[in-house]
């Protein structure tokens, strides 16, 4: 896949493509992408976001990393990245991708959006939440509610400022658990027993919601970004999109 893509607001998108390996048995651009979202101050080159790319790849799966508008090389103001932008920059993607049937893997905030578009866009085929945020305006309050809009940091980061933009949206959103119900594509939820900043209990508030086509792993001792072990929640993720995309 070649050529820009811009969102609503104009701002170009970054993105790198992996095309599928020999493992293939699709031509190239026309089977099944996995498209990769990532959480708050991530962007698409997080070591893990590669890993499980060039893994998808190497699998026979056309993958391709996004950074959201704002995050990463892609244009656009951290300070205005919130999900719901985020739930557009997606679209604008889609959009791109025209006759692709796609799935949607969404990390930590990024599984929030997943969540979103696809309760509302029949495009995206197959979703994976990794660590996936869930109750919005509890986590805002969790990790920032010590730290003043428009004049402070996330986590201290310089480079993330802690918007009331960021603030509202969150707190407007509250929670996407009630949209599990309107999911009906396979649906893959993984998660770390040592996930601290996006609890286990998330994944099991929306399984909760959710019919019998979610699929949940929990992966011991794992926390949010798999940092111990993540060829183990590679091989996992990779082995259930192979089975839905080629199966």
């Amino acid at each position: 896949m070649q050529g820009e893509v811009r969102n609503a607001q104009g701002e170009r998108l970054d993105y790198t493509y992996h095309e599928a390996g020999p493992e293939s048995g699709d031509s190239q651009e026309t089977g099944p992408l996995v498209i990769i979202g990532h959480g708050v101050t991530g962007n698409k080159d997080r070591p893990f976001v590669v890993a499980l790319a060039e893994g998808l790849a190497a699998a026979g799966v056309d993958t391709l990393r996004l950074s959201f508008s704002g995050n990463g090389e892609s244009e656009g103001r951290f300070e205005d990245s919130t999900i719901s932008k985020e739930v557009d920059d997606l679209g604008a993607m889609l959009d791109a991708v025209e006759d692709r049937s796609v799935c949607f893997i969404g990390h930590s905030m990024g599984g929030a959006v997943g969540v979103i578009r696809a309760s509302q866009d029949s495009r995206i085929r197959w979703l994976v939440s990794l660590a996936g945020m869930v109750h919005t305006r509890a986590f805002a309050a969790r990790e920032f509610s010590d730290v003043t809009p428009d004049a402070g940091c996330m986590w201290e980061e310089p480079s993330c400022p802690l918007s009331q933009t960021y603030m509202d949206n969150m707190n407007r959103i509250d929670s996407v658990a009630d949209l599990g119900s309107k999911i009906s594509v396979p649906w893959l939820l993984v998660h770390g027993t040592e996930d601290d900043v996006v609890p286990p209990q998330d994944a099991d508030d929306i399984r909760q919601r959710a019919g019998s086509h979610v699929e949940t792993i929990r992966l011991e001792g794992a926390d949010h970004v798999f940092s111990d072990d993540p060829a183990q929640m590679v091989a996992l993720v990779v082995a259930w999109v192979r089975s839905q995309t080629q199966g």
